[in-house]
Parts: C-alpha cells; structure tokens; sequence
C-alpha cells in the first residue's frame, strides 16, 4: 500500500506548505472465525483483526468544503457541513461523513476538510472494509483535533452516529474488533456487555489463507432477514416470550428436550445457534490448551452447521471447504461472512500455499469463478500512522 501522506498532499496542493498538519491513521480489516450468524443483538464472536487496512489521512482547508478523494478508485465527492447527509451515490464517502458528524456535534471546528482513502481490504466480501474506513477517519480526526476520546467513547460515538446517518441501527461489533485488536491474538467478544477477552493465538508458525469465492451475490439481504426472522420466532417459541431469554440459556444442555413442537425450519436455524455458542466456548477452552485437533473438528462442524441447519453457504464454497479439509497438514478451514458466496478461510501447518493453489485449479472449470487467494496475518487494531 503506498504512503498516503504524499498521496495526499499532492490531491490537495498541500507539497509546497507543510505548515498544513496532516493526521494519518489506519484500522484493519477482521475475520469471525466463529459465530457471525448468532442471535441478532446478542451474538458471540471469535473474530481477530488481519493485516490489510484501511488509511485515511486529512486536514483542514481554508474554505467550507468537505472533500473526498479515493486514491485507488481515483473518484473524488464534495459536499458541505451543512448538506452533511447519507447520498447513495456518495457510497465510501458516507461512512467519513459518519465521524464528521461525530466531531462537528462535540464543537470541534469541522469546516472546511480534505479527506484521502485508500486500503487493501478486499470489498464486498464481510471483512469490515466499511467499518474500518469509519475507525480510521474517526482516529485520523482525534488526532488532527487532538480530541481527547478514549476508545470505547469513539466506540460509542462511531455507532450512533452511523445509525443517525444510515437511518438503521448498527452493531458496535466491528468497531469493538478494529479498536481493541492486538497483534497474534483471537478476541472472544460478547455483544450482551460489549466485552473483549484476548486469546493469544497459537497458530505463530502456521498461514492463514481468505479465499474469496468470487461467487455473485444476489438477494442476501432478503435470505439474511428471513433467517434472522426464524431465528426470533425460535426464540420466542422456546422461551414462550419469557422477557430476557436468550438461546444461550440452551446451549448447557442444548436442543433436544425443547424443539420438539418447532417448525422443522425453525428448528434447524435455532439448533445452529445454540450449537455455535457452545463450540466459541470449547474453542476459547482448545486455544487456551492449543489444541489444535479439537480446533480443527469446532471449524469444520461450525461449516457444516452453516451449511445444514442455517443453509447459507453455497457449493463453491463447500467444494473449497472440502478441498482444503483433503490436505494433510491443514488445521481447519471454514466459510466466513455473510455466506451465499464470498469467503473461506484456511489455517495451515507451515507452507502449504502451492499444495492449496494446486487442489484449487479445477474450481474454475467446475463452478466459473476465479478464485482470489490472500494471505494475511492476525493484526493489531487502529492506530495513527506516521504521515
């Protein structure tokens, strides 16, 4: 990824006076190995952050516009604090106007601002691309301020102020990851409370490997919605609406002495559910002891749970899934994400790329897709970057 500092001076004219400060800040993308298609509101997530980031850089014009700038897209957005609002057609440019409207409702002097974008996360595929392009402006802008904000005020900050700009309520979940990652470590992070438990990882010698699908997704948020819909009357039907119920209230003892009036649809997303709570558990437990056997059995039953019970994967994906699981030396592989498509990823034991890429040559024969491969490692969250 190239320096954004110079990048951005010379958009905004700014190489021959370096008396204008430019704040640079960058936050991760994230991967939820475990636990994404949980109980709405009240999830359970082993998630870490990877090393492809986001970085935005700004400073302060003389004037009242608010620029934009996309170095890699090489697209550029304008508007004014006063038309400060969510435009479809501004896409990226929206989630910078979220923490603009953050700084300019705590009295900061947002005027006039040039902003700079430009990143390595892979889009559209639910690693955070849009979550980190808010933490990094939102880091950036305390910096160029010199706000006193500590992380979770940001968190807090961050969330309503994208629920206010989106006209929909967010999870502070993203957040919470791109802010309190830390370098080699998983997070066990529980949306009830907002709290974070930091897990060393104990993969250091081993490759991590996202591979995108590349299959088109197409009306994912109406399957989502309908499962999520599901997954609310499951609830409601175990706990026969008794107030504060949750499916982790199940996941002791688990399904079987209650599903058995539920729909049969209900059932299933309801029983992944209370299954993937307890396999976070026996995972936290199989990291702490680096039990890489057990890790390995919790991420292929989690895939064939998504696959089975909560149907969101596809069969790119479980061929790419099935083809990893055939490679000695690889300790687990699972779909991650939204699902209907987008990505895997893949744990190995020392260098086994070539042997994947090798297993992973007739996918596009059989499905169509050329698959996109990435390797990353476990990053650390937020932070300012020198210019």
């Amino acid at each position: 990824m190239l320096d954004i500092g110079p990048v951005h001076r010379k958009e905004y004219d700014l190489e021959n006076d370096r008396s204008v400060p430019v704040a640079v800040a960058e936050a991760p993308g994230r991967v939820h190995f475990l636990g994404e298609h949980g109980e709405p509101g009240a999830g359970l997530y082993l998630s870490a952050a990877i090393d492809r980031h986001i970085r935005v850089a700004v400073s302060m014009r003389r004037d009242n516009s608010l620029r934009f700038y996309a170095a890699d897209l090489e697209e550029r957005k304008r508007t004014t604090l006063i038309n400060l609002k969510y435009k479809r057609e501004d896409r990226w440019a929206n989630y910078i106007k979220v923490v603009i409207q953050i700084f300019a409702a705590l009295g900061y002097p947002v005027k006039g601002l040039n902003f700079t974008l430009m990143g390595n996360v892979p889009q559209q595929v639910s690693l955070a691309s849009s979550a980190a392009i808010e933490v990094a402006a939102a880091i950036a802008m305390r910096g160029l301020f010199h706000a006193h904000l500590n992380e979770r005020e940001l968190l807090d900050k961050i969330t309503g102020a994208h629920s206010s700009l989106f006209g929909s309520k967010t999870s502070a979940v993203d957040y919470l990851i791109l802010l309190s990652a830390r370098k080699d470590q998983f997070l066990l992070v529980d949306e009830t409370n907002l709290s974070v438990q930091k897990i060393k990882s104990p993969f250091s010698r081993c490759k991590f490997l996202l591979t995108d699908s590349r299959v088109p997704r197409m009306g994912v948020d109406n399957e989502l919605a309908r499962r999520r819909q599901d997954t609310k009357k499951g609830l409601e039907l175990l706990s026969q609406k008794r107030e504060g119920a949750s499916f982790r209230d199940y996941a002791a003892s688990g399904l079987v002495d209650y599903t058995g009036n539920l729909p049969e649809g209900i059932r299933r997303r309801s029983a992944h559910i209370v299954q993937e709570i307890r396999r976070i558990y026996n995972a936290e437990e199989a990291l702490r002891r680096k039990d890489m056997p057990a890790l390995s059995r919790i991420m292929y039953h989690s895939h064939e749970s998504l696959r089975d019970l909560y149907e969101v994967s596809c069969p790119e994906v479980d061929w790419l899934v099935k083809r990893a699981q055939e490679i000695e030396g690889i300790i687990g592989s699972r779909m991650t994400g939204q699902g209907f498509g987008g990505c895997t990823y893949t744990i190995m034991s020392g260098d086994l790329t070539d042997e994947y890429k090798k297993r992973l040559e007739d996918y596009e024969r059989i499905f169509g897709f050329h698959p996109l491969i990435y390797e990353v490692r476990l990053a650390t969250g937020g932070r300012m970057v020198p210019e």
